[in-house]
């Protein structure tokens, strides 16, 4: 038995941070209902890459394991359908605009009336409230307004996103950790309530480093790359072969470090004994390190330094991490059989709890291909009522 089994959660969400958080829920166990627009569905239905049936690679990346049931919300029987959904959950996940649920009359207080336990997430750009509340952005948008752009990059190069849609994906953890303490209060309270999750303050919350530099010692960070703005080493170098290796320690490190790349001086200079004194001549000690890595060839000098317990990291493309053998002992690489798209692979949700081995990864629905079960099975549709539903273009 999955953690979540027994837990409803009603998907409003489209794109990527709403669905992520449902996918995790879905595969810790909770049913979810995503709810999509006839015809279309979510957009991220029809983003790259497609796959030869027609379907959307980035749609099956954040959305297994739901059920999809398609709902016209601007109409009155659509909102009134919703409503019952809704009635019947546990959670509700909505990424709309502030306002936008309200004239569907499926906001928050008049949800909040017919189901008293709902935990109801808001997962917005920038929250219910403050001068933003109105604007719309992405995840790009959000990794220049929160300074994570002006981080990211080298020192002489112009600013750079994040390698992966980090505002995105942290903001759908922080649904998944608003969902569950939603439930913790709710058992302890026996109320649910409204979560006002805004994917600008997640990003804000990511600048805890920065804003300790700028609150200890007044100093506003800039990009340094791949080096570490307070330890000496954390760097990545470029190797013989053309590869790049990440090294990154501590005092206890750094003899082990020099012994290794045959750098007896700088072991034997007292004053770099201590991170406060290589950070003062960081340039020296980089300039000596990368002189001495560009002799060895990538792999090699990894197995070395890990022998003499030194934290060194291949620096790996994607496909290299995803073949990794101790990703393919933790089986992160999972599979699912879909009904156009046949056996696709798709990545595990990381979490493992007392070694419990969860089943293969949920298949992503096809439009609507649950909305009669779901109807009929919660809401006690019969087929004439749904045939009514569909000619009408509700559902």
């Amino acid at each position: 038995m999955r953690p979540l089994e027994g837990v409803t959660v009603v998907d409003f969400s489209r794109v990527l941070a709403g669905p992520l958080a449902t996918q995790i829920l879905a595969d810790l166990g909770a049913e979810v209902i995503k709810i999509e627009r006839p015809g279309g569905g979510d957009e991220s239905r029809s983003f790259e890459p497609r796959l030869p049936g027609g379907e959307s690679a980035y749609f099956f990346a954040f959305n297994r394991g739901k059920r999809s049931v398609t709902l016209n919300l601007r109409t009155p029987r659509g909102q009134e359908i919703a409503r019952g959904l809704a009635a019947r959950a546990d959670v509700l996940v909505e990424n709309f605009m502030p306002g936008t649920m309200d004239k569907h009359g499926l906001g928050y207080e008049a949800l909040e009336a017919l189901n008293p336990g709902l935990i109801y997430i808001s997962s917005t750009g920038f929250g219910q409230s403050g001068p933003y509340a109105d604007r719309k952005g992405y995840d790009t948008v959000f990794q220049a307004l929160s300074g994570i752009m002006s981080l990211t990059g080298h020192p002489d190069t112009p600013p750079a996103k994040v390698g992966i849609p980090v505002s995105d994906m942290t903001s759908g953890l922080w649904i998944v950790i608003s969902a569950l303490t939603g439930l913790m209060e709710r058992r302890n309270s026996g109320r649910g309530g409204h979560v006002d999750l805004a994917m600008m303050d997640v990003q804000a919350s990511l600048l805890a480093l920065a804003a300790a530099r700028i609150f200890a010692l007044d100093d506003d960070p800039g990009r340094t790359g791949t080096a570490h703005p307070g330890r000496v080493p954390s760097e990545a170098f470029r190797c013989a072969d053309g590869g790049w290796l990440h090294i990154s320690g501590s005092d206890q490190h750094w003899a082990p470090l020099c012994g290794v790349l045959g750098l007896h001086e700088l072991a034997a200079d007292p004053a770099l004994a201590s991170n406060e004194g290589r950070l003062a001549q960081r340039e020296r000690v980089k300039a000596e390190l990368a002189a001495a890595v560009a002799g060895w060839p990538r792999d090699q000098l990894a197995e070395a330094l890990r022998a003499v317990d030194v934290p060194a990291g291949e620096v790996k493309s994607a496909r290299e991490a995803l073949s990794d053998p101790h990703i393919d002992a933790r089986r992160m690489v999972g599979q699912f059989d879909h009904p156009t798209e046949g056996r696709f692979s798709a990545l595990r949700t990381p979490l493992r709890l007392d070694e419990t081995e969860y089943p293969e990864p949920g298949v992503p629905p096809l439009l609507g291909a649950d909305t009669d079960a779901v109807l009929s099975g919660l809401l006690g549709l019969d087929e004439a009522e749904l045939a009514r539903l569909r000619e009408e273009g509700t559902i």
